[in-house]
C-alpha cells in the first residue's frame, strides 16, 4: 500500500464521516435528497445569525420596563438606561478603557499560560503510564481543591501583585483544559491505533492523522470552559488589593454604593465572556469543519 493510500485510510477512521444515507444509492440524487430531508425532521434547525442575542436582549428590556415603572429601587438596581450612561462617562474620562485594558492583560496572559500547562500535562499524562501515574492523580486531587482555598498561600508565596493574579486566573484555565484534553486522548479508538501500528506509521503520521484529530474535540470543550473560568477567577482576583482593572473599578465603587458602576463592570465582564466564547466557537468551526453535528 502506498504511503498515500496509507494516510487516507487512517484519516478516514479518526475523523467521523457523517451520517449515512438510510437507503441504498440506486439513484444518488433522490437518495440525497430523502436523507437531507430526514436529517431536518429529525435533527435541528440551521442556526440562526446572531440567535444567542435574543436572550439577553430580552432580559435587559424586561428590567429596562422594570426601572421605569419604578418597581426597582434606584440606589439598590439603576436601570439600563442610567448604566449606559455612567459607561458613557466612564470612556469620556478614559477610566474605563484603563481598566479593561488591565483585566484583558491579566485574562489572556493567565489563559495562555494555563492552556500552555494543561495541554502539556494532558499529553504526558495521556500518552505515557508513568505521566499518567504522575501527573493524572495530581491533578484530580488539586480540581477537588477551589482556587479560592489557594488563595491565602498563594498571596503568602507571591505576594498581592501581578503574579498572584496570572497565576490564579493560570490554575482556573489549567483544570479544565487538562480534564477534557486527557479524557479525549485515553478515549481514542484503540483500533485506530492498531490500525496505526499495523501500517507501520511514522511518529509525525500518527499525531497529525490520529492523536490531533483524536484530541481536538476535547481540548476545544475544555477550552470554552476555561476561557469563561479565567473571567471568573479575575473577577475575585481584582478584588483583593487590585489598583487596576475592571473588578477594582467595581470594589471601589460598592463602598460608595454607585450601582450603575458596578452594574457596568459586570455588563463589561459578561461581554468579555460572551465575545470570548463566540470567538472560540467561530476557531471550532474552522478547524473542526470535517466533523458532522447538530450545531451546523
Amino acid at each position: 500500500m502506498s504511503n498515500t493510500a496509507l494516510v487516507r485510510s487512517v484519516t478516514s477512521l479518526a475523523r467521523p464521516v457523517g451520517r449515512r444515507p438510510l437507503e441504498a444509492p440506486n439513484e444518488a440524487g433522490l437518495v440525497q435528497v430523502k436523507d437531507r430531508a430526514r436529517r431536518s425532521r429529525l435533527g435541528r434547525a440551521k442556526s440562526i445569525p446572531g440567535a444567542r442575542l435574543l436572550g439577553p436582549l430580552l432580559v435587559i428590556a424586561v428590567w429596562q420596563l422594570a426601572a421605569s415603572a419604578g418597581l426597582l429601587d434606584p440606589r439598590l438596581l439603576t436601570g439600563p438606561d442610567v448604566a449606559a450612561r455612567t459607561a458613557w462617562e466612564l470612556i469620556q474620562t478614559g477610566r474605563l478603557q484603563e481598566n479593561v485594558v488591565a483585566s484583558l492583560h491579566r485574562a489572556l496572559l493567565g489563559l495562555f499560560l494555563g492552556t500552555t500547562a494543561g495541554v502539556v500535562l494532558a499529553v504526558v499524562g495521556g500518552l505515557t503510564r508513568i505521566g499518567e501515574a504522575l501527573v493524572d492523580g495530581t491533578l484530580q486531587v488539586k480540581r477537588a481543591i477551589p482556587n479560592l482555598a489557594l488563595i491565602p498561600l498563594l498571596i503568602l508565596w507571591l505576594g498581592i501583585g501581578e503574579e498572584f493574579k496570572v497565576t490564579v486566573v493560570a490554575l482556573g484555565v489549567l483544570i479544565p483544559i487538562y480534564i477534557n484534553t486527557y479524557g479525549a486522548l485515553v478515549g481514542i479508538d484503540s483500533k485506530l491505533v492498531e490500525l496505526a501500528e499495523a501500517q507501520r506509521l511514522s511518529k509525525v503520521l500518527y499525531v497529525r492523522k490520529v492523536l490531533v484529530p483524536g484530541a481536538l474535540p476535547g481540548f476545544f470543550i475544555g477550552f470554552r470552559l476555561a476561557v469563561v473560568g479565567s473571567w471568573m477567577a479575575l473577577i475575585v482576583v481584582e478584588t483583593i488589593n487590585a489598583t487596576s482593572g475592571v473588578g477594582y473599578m467595581m470594589s471601589q465603587a460598592q463602598q460608595y454604593a454607585q450601582s450603575d458602576i458596578i452594574l457596568v463592570g459586570l455588563v463589561v465582564y459578561g461581554i468579555f465572556g460572551f465575545t470570548s466564547d463566540a470567538l472560540v466557537r467561530l476557531l471550532e468551526g474552522r478547524v473542526l469543519s470535517w466533523r458532522h453535528t447538530l450545531q451546523k
